[in-house]
């Protein structure tokens, strides 16, 4: 499933670098999670929260709708 979802991101990642920012996977949990961190200008970005739930979780869900609960941001 890791596999999958890293292909998905990287469909996902010249949106997010077309405005200087950039995503990386970090860990998909036994609950069904998708963590990733937000990267260059998203990851300061005031609107960091709706790329993660209204774009990339949306993404990921829409594509694999029985394997991914939510997609959450990581900051370390």
């Amino acid at each position: 499933m890791e596999e999958k979802i890293i292909n998905a991101l990287e469909q996902i990642r010249p949106f997010l670098q077309r405005d200087g920012g950039d995503v990386e996977f970090v860990e998909y949990t036994a609950d069904k999670i998708v963590k990733v961190r937000l990267q260059g200008h998203c990851a300061g970005c005031p609107h960091a929260q709706a790329t993660v739930k209204g774009g990339i979780e949306s993404i990921l869900k829409e594509l694999f709708a029985d394997e991914v609960a939510a997609v959450e941001a990581v900051n370390d």
